[in-house]
């Protein structure tokens, strides 16, 4: 479920207007663009997008660029664009960190839906004049390479429909390769990059069921490198996107120097879709509101901005006060 507010009714003219004004001046009013496009969804953003280039003959996004800085720079950049552009530009940022930056890769592979990820792609090609498949090769070596790029090339059946003797066929082929440490072993990629979600997860909760521990833990349990746990990172985003994203900020939040860029690739990016299921699972995994450990960990108009997104007006106007 989404967390942003959005009004009923809305004018992309009267919003690039009052942009306008926002950015004009001696100073940025950060309030003005944090209270219109904190409460626009991806579609109304896109006619912002368009009604002010063609009232000022200027691109909103640079005029925001040159007006913003730092981490709230960083995240309404991201929010503004059209998702599959974002998704591209997060996975071009990632490709060309491929060795120390997998996980983002992984996300968009295996969290968008078939069509979200060809969106992306398609994007990418546009942007970049080369494919992420193309980049992810280039960047990468070994097993890395060959479950990367599989992740990246699928298209995915994308229905509810299970195979159940299928699911237990290939529960036993992971198994035996997990039990003999052939985590790199092509029918794990094979399995992982080209079966339905729904497959996959049959595939997992039959592994479960025959052997008395999911799968990311047997993964888990043995001793950890940089494979396994793209793998496990993998597996976490098909099984259960909502639970893999709260450990991310858990992780981000907790860790010494808060990790800026995951806190913002997770608000931005789930905001419009499941954000509230994510918050909800934080909570209960650390007995704190994920606004309240935002607050804690942010400042400034970026805080402000990330409190918009998930949607508490309460904590909103306390911190607009």
């Amino acid at each position: 479920m989404a967390t942003i507010i959005v009004p009923d009714h809305t004018s992309p003219v009267e919003d690039a207007e009052n942009l306008r004004k926002a950015c004009e001046g001696w100073g940025t009013n950060e309030n003005t663009i944090v209270s219109i496009l904190g409460h626009r969804n991806a579609v109304q953003r896109k006619q912002i997008r368009q009604a002010y280039e063609e009232i000022y003959q200027e691109d909103l996004i640079k005029r925001l660029e040159s007006e913003l800085k730092g981490e709230f720079e960083k995240a309404v950049y991201r929010w503004i664009l059209d998702p599959a552009d974002r998704d591209a530009i997060l996975a071009h940022v990632a490709a060309r960190n491929a060795k120390s930056d997998n996980r983002t890769i992984i996300e968009i592979a295996c969290i968008r839906s078939p069509e979200e990820l060809l969106a992306a792609k398609r994007a990418y090609h546009f942007r970049y004049k080369h494919s992420l498949e193309e980049d992810v090769a280039s960047r990468t070596t070994g097993d890395f390479r060959k479950l990367l790029v599989a992740l990246v090339s699928t298209y995915r059946y994308d229905g509810d429909e299970v195979d159940v003797s299928l699911a237990g066929s290939e529960a036993k082929i992971l198994h035996n390769m997990i039990e003999g440490k052939s985590f790199n072993h092509e029918e794990v990629i094979r399995i992982l990059s080209t079966r339905s979600k729904a497959q996959l997860n049959a595939t997992f909760n039959r592994y479960k069921d025959t052997h008395g521990a999911s799968i990311t833990k047997s993964l888990s349990g043995n001793p950890a490198d940089e494979f396994s746990e793209a793998l496990c990172i993998a597996i976490q985003c098909i099984r259960s996107p909502q639970k893999y994203f709260e450990k991310v900020l858990r992780n981000a939040i907790n860790k010494v120097g808060t990790d800026e860029d995951a806190i913002t690739r997770v608000i931005v990016t789930r905001a419009e879709k499941d954000l509230k299921d994510i918050k909800d699972l934080y909570h209960k995994r650390n007995n704190a509101s994920l606004e309240h450990a935002i607050s804690k960990d942010t400042s400034g108009d970026y805080k402000i901005f990330l409190l918009t997104l998930l949607g508490d007006p309460s904590l909103i106007l306390y911190y607009l006060s």
